[in-house]
C-alpha cells in the first residue's frame, strides 16, 4: 500500500549563500513503509555528496551556494510503487 497524499510536501526555502538550508517532506503513509529520495531539476540527488544530508524526510544542504538553487521533489518509494511530491524551489541569494 502507499498513499497518494504527501503528510506534509515540502514547501520553498530562500537563503542566503552560506547558509544551511533544509527541505522537509513527510511521505504518505505506506505498507511497508516508504524510504524517501529526493531529485532536483529531475535528476536523482546522491548521498555521496559530504554537503547533503538526507535523513527520514529531511534534505539539508550544510552551506548553500548558488549551485544548489532549483527544484527539488520528494520521492517516496516502496515495493508497490513510488509517489512524487509537489515540486519545492530553493531560492539561494
Amino acid at each position: 500500500v502507499l498513499r497518494d497524499d504527501f503528510r506534509q510536501p515540502p514547501g520553498d526555502v530562500v537563503v542566503a549563500a552560506g547558509d544551511p538550508a533544509v527541505l522537509e517532506c513527510v511521505p504518505p503513509r505506506g505498507h511497508p513503509e516508504p524510504s524517501v529520495s529526493w531529485t532536483k531539476d529531475g535528476a536523482r540527488l546522491s548521498d555521496k555528496d559530504e554537503r547533503l544530508t538526507m535523513r527520514g524526510g529531511k534534505l539539508m544542504v550544510a552551506s548553500a551556494r548558488k549551485s544548489d538553487a532549483g527544484v527539488y521533489v520528494c520521492v517516496a518509494t516502496n515495493v508497490v510503487g513510488e509517489r512524487a511530491s509537489e515540486p519545492a524551489e530553493l531560492v539561494v541569494f
